[in-house]
């Protein structure tokens, strides 16, 4: 064998390991229109996800909806007016409960907004009906409920557990429980792709404090997509500080809480298989300074290997 056989093979065998370690090509494209759990109006839960190379988007929760898009444009996300971005992009809305700072930029556009389906399981939808889009809150621009309906969007309620289309786009969404302040529920969707799916969870506490199986139930119904490596990211909410009371969380998570759910999941998955597992950290509540304390916590205590994105409002994510 002659030296330059002997190096080829030596370079080839060399670069195996790190071909196998490349990151998968993205499978969506995530604008972050709100990221915060307040008090800032202009910066509230408002996810646009659509698959790569496409404009086909769903908006997960839509607190802040026009400030958000504004910031995207400004950052050459979007070529076009926030408006065109608002009437053509967004195909339609999930959203996970209706606590105001999910649903208030929502119901502000909407005169602008063009005819689309809002998503949103049974008790969400009720509220939704009954409480803003009634004609007296607010003009009823759905399909059913109170008051005059305008018909501009159609209201879809969604059967828990259930796979249902994203019309005008080629994802699908299956919602979940989840529990927040319990008994009142909150929800999580899977959206899926193709073979590719991501997690999105809107406000929920851990199962130990809300008293609940909500959480684990979700664990064990999308293991076996981190199994399969077909789950691209999963966006969860740390509102608190770990010195947060547990009688003061208000149904929401702190990053001790978020750890602990997460060893839940890699029981069920295997312990190495978050390793490098994208977490997209939702609803951190103000103080400003409460988001740096939150981060070292989660840092300090990811005994996991998990990877911690913390999104910003109008940049773009690639998952």
């Amino acid at each position: 064998m002659t030296f330059l056989t002997r190096f080829w093979i030596i370079l080839i065998l060399v670069s195996i390991p790190m071909v196998a370690q490349q990151e998968p090509k993205a499978a969506f494209q995530v604008v972050p229109l709100g990221v915060k759990g307040g008090t800032d109006e202009s910066n509230l839960s408002a996810y646009l996800v659509a698959p790569i190379g496409t404009k086909d988007y769903i908006c997960l929760d839509a607190g802040t909806l026009h400030v958000g898009i504004e910031k995207a444009v400004a950052n050459a996300i979007f070529t076009v007016s926030a408006n065109e971005v608002l009437r053509k992009y967004i195909k339609g809305y999930c959203i996970s409960h209706a606590h105001l700072d999910h649903v208030s930029g929502l119901i502000i556009n909407s005169p602008a907004d063009s005819s689309k389906t809002i998503y949103a399981t049974k008790k969400c939808m009720e509220m939704m009906e009954n409480h803003y889009f009634n004609g007296q809150t607010w003009a009823n621009f759905g399909d059913e409920g109170l008051g005059f309906p305008l018909k501009k969007y159609h209201f879809q309620t969604l059967t828990l557990g259930e796979q249902t289309k994203i019309t005008n786009t080629t994802m699908t969404v299956k919602s979940f429980a989840l529990s927040h302040v319990n008994p009142f529920e909150s929800t999580a969707f899977l959206v899926q792709n193709g073979t590719n799916s991501v997690l999105y969870l809107g406000d929920t506490g851990p199962d130990v404090v809300e008293k609940s199986d909500k959480l684990g139930l979700l664990w064990n119904a999308i293991a076996p997509l981190i199994a399969q490596k077909s789950l691209r990211a999963i966006f969860i909410e740390v509102s608190f500080p770990n010195e947060q009371p547990d009688s003061f969380l208000f149904g929401h998570l702190t990053p001790h809480y978020l750890m602990q759910e997460l060893h839940l999941l890699a029981k069920l998955t295997g312990n190495t298989t978050l390793k490098g597992f994208k977490i997209i950290v939702t609803h951190m509540k103000p103080p400003a300074k409460n988001s740096q304390i939150i981060k070292k916590q989660l840092q300090e205590l990811n005994d996991l290997g998990v990877v911690f994105l913390f999104p910003e409002q109008g940049v773009r994510l690639e998952l």
